[in-house]
């Protein structure tokens, strides 16, 4: 089952989560303070302060070394070159793949293709694990 944590300041990136649960059944856990995870997921946070990776998930980033599969993250395209960044410099910073960006709470659209993207992420990294059990 893919599992996704994910932190939401405004209510954008807790609507976009509740429409991909609605469809997809995923698990979801908002990110608390000093916060550890047994289970690898895929993370969806949000841009603040005109490009900074918000501090509750720099510090489950911290705390996870290795738990996150992919990055996603909500912004606001009037923000310019720094719409999303948040992904950007998170994926840079931890070398995590970045997945998508989409902005406020995202479209119909916008969820199905982070939908698709994490589900190929999903099966791609469940085939590699299986060529290394083989091996």
């Amino acid at each position: 089952m893919i599992q996704i944590y994910y932190d939401s300041k405004t209510g954008n990136v807790q609507r976009f989560i509740d429409k991909v649960l609605q469809i997809t059944g995923w698990n979801a856990q908002r990110i608390q303070k000093d916060m550890i995870v047994d289970e690898a997921g895929h993370l969806v946070t949000f841009t603040t302060n005109f490009g900074q990776i918000p501090a509750l998930t720099e510090e489950f980033l911290k705390n996870n070394p290795g738990k996150v599969y992919s990055v996603t993250s909500s912004g606001n395209r009037n923000w310019g070159r720094n719409f999303g960044v948040a992904a950007d410099k998170t994926a840079a910073t931890y070398d995590i793949p970045l997945a998508f960006k989409f902005e406020l709470s995202g479209t119909m659209e916008d969820i199905n293709q982070f939908i698709e993207i994490i589900k190929n992420q999903y099966y791609d990294s469940k085939r590699r694990s299986k060529k290394l059990d083989i091996a």
